[in-house]
C-alpha cells in the first residue's frame, strides 16, 4: 500500500511517499481503509518536532491524527464494528507509528467511530482534534453539564475566541446545538462571515474598537465559557467580560507561550481556568466526546465547506508535505487529504 512516512523530525521535506505491507489487525483492533486525511496544527508540530534530526519515538512514523474511511477487516474482541462500516477516526498516531497519511491504518477499536448516513467522509475527516477539543472546552465549566446534547447549554453563553479556525468552527457549531447563545471573536470581515456561515449569533471584529465592550453590549451579564485560543493576547479581555464562577477553557497557546493575569478581577468573579489538550484528558472524556459528536454530525449540526464556515481544501497523498505546509502557513479552513475513494 501507498503511505507517507518519516524517519526523522524536520520541515515537511523529511515526509517521503513509501510502499508499505497492509497490517493486520490484532485483538481489539479494527483496519481501516483510508478515504480522507484530516490535517491539524498538532500533525505538523509532531513532525517538526522541538528541531531537526531528533530521533523518534518509532523508526518510521505516518503522519495525521484524524481520517475517515470504512473498516477493512477486524481483529478479535471486536464487536462494535464490522467490516464495510462507514467510519471517523481520532488521534491515530498517538503512542503508534501509523497515522491516517496512507491507504490501510490498524487502529485501536476505541478509537473508530461509526459514520451516521447521510454524513459524508470530509466531515468525518474534519471531526477528530477540532470537534474534541471543542467539546472538551465546552464540557468543562463547573456549572455546565459535562455532556453536550440538544438543550444542555441553554442558557449560557458562550464567547468563541477566532471562531474562524478548525476547532473554533467546531465550538461555534457544538455550542449551538447544545442551545447556547454563541459570540465569536475573528480579526476581520471575511473570517467574520465563515464564522456567521457556522452559526454564531453575534461576531466582534477584536481590531476594530473596544472588543470588551461590544461583547458585553450583547451580553450584559457576561459570558459563561470561554473558547480560548491565545491566552497570552486575550487575558484581560476576558477578565472583563466573565460572567460570575465563569469557566475559560485554553486549548492552545496562539500569541506567546506566557499569560499574566489580573488576579483581582478573576477573583470576583470566581474565574475558573481549565488548560486542555486531548492527548491527556482519559479515555472517558474521549468516549463522551465520541459519541457526542456523532450524535451532533448524525443531526447535521457540524456541516463543513465554506457555506457552513470552514472551507476545505483538498491535496492528494503524494502532495501531503504541501498539505503540511498549508497549516503550517495558517491557512483558514481545513486541509483534507485524497488518500482512496
Amino acid at each position: 500500500m501507498k503511505a507517507i512516512t518519516y524517519s526523522r523530525t524536520g520541515d515537511s521535506s523529511v515526509l517521503r511517499v513509501t510502499e508499505r505491507d497492509v497490517a493486520e489487525p490484532g485483538a481489539g483492533e479494527v483496519r481501516v481503509r483510508i478515504a480522507l486525511s484530516g490535517v491539524n496544527p498538532t500533525d505538523w508540530k509532531r513532525r517538526a518536532g522541538s528541531g531537526a534530526g531528533q530521533e523518534l519515538e518509532f523508526p518510521e512514523v505516518v503522519p495525521n491524527q484524524d481520517g475517515a474511511g470504512v473498516v477493512d477487516a477486524i481483529g478479535p474482541d471486536v464487536t462494535a464494528l464490522a467490516v464495510g462500516d462507514r467510519v471517523w477516526v481520532f488521534m491515530a498516531q498517538h503512542q503508534r507509528p501509523g497515522g491516517t497519511a496512507q491507504e490501510y491504518v490498524v487502529l485501536p477499536a476505541t478509537n473508530v467511530v461509526p459514520l451516521p448516513d447521510g454524513v459524508g467522509f470530509e466531515v468525518g475527516a474534519s471531526l477528530g482534534v477540532p470537534a474534541m477539543t471543542a467539546h472538551r472546552a465546552l464540557t468543562v465549566a463547573e456549572d455546565w453539564p459535562a455532556r453536550l446534547a440538544p438543550g444542555s447549554l441553554d442558557g449560557a453563553t458562550v464567547l468563541v475566541a477566532g471562531g474562524a479556525g478548525a476547532v473554533g468552527h467546531a465550538a461555534i457549531q457544538l455550542a449551538r446545538w447544545a442551545g447556547a447563545r454563541v459570540i465569536t471573536t475573528v480579526s476581520g470581515p471575511d473570517k467574520g462571515a465563515l464564522a456567521t456561515a457556522a452559526g454564531a449569533h453575534h461576531v466582534v471584529n477584536y481590531t476594530a474598537g473596544d472588543a470588551a465592550a461590544a461583547i458585553r453590549d450583547v451580553a450584559p451579564d457576561g459570558v459563561d465559557i470561554v473558547v480560548e485560543v491565545a491566552p497570552a493576547q486575550n487575558a484581560a479581555l476576558d477578565a472583563a467580560v466573565a460572567n460570575n464562577r465563569a469557566s475559560i477553557a485554553i486549548y492552545a497557546n496562539n500569541g506567546g507561550d506566557r499569560v499574566e493575569l489580573d488576579i483581582r478581577p478573576n477573583m470576583m468573579v470566581n474565574a475558573r481556568f481549565q488548560f486542555l489538550i486531548l492527548y491527556t484528558v482519559g479515555a472517558e472524556a474521549l468516549r463522551h466526546a465520541s459519541e457526542d459528536i456523532t450524535a451532533a454530525a448524525a443531526a447535521g449540526a457540524l456541516e463543513v465547506g465554506e457555506d457552513a464556515g470552514l472551507p476545505l481544501h483538498f491535496f492528494d497523498l503524494e502532495d501531503t508535505a504541501a498539505a503540511h505546509d498549508a497549516v503550517q502557513s495558517g491557512v483558514t479552513g481545513k486541509v483534507l487529504i485524497r488518500v482512496g475513494e
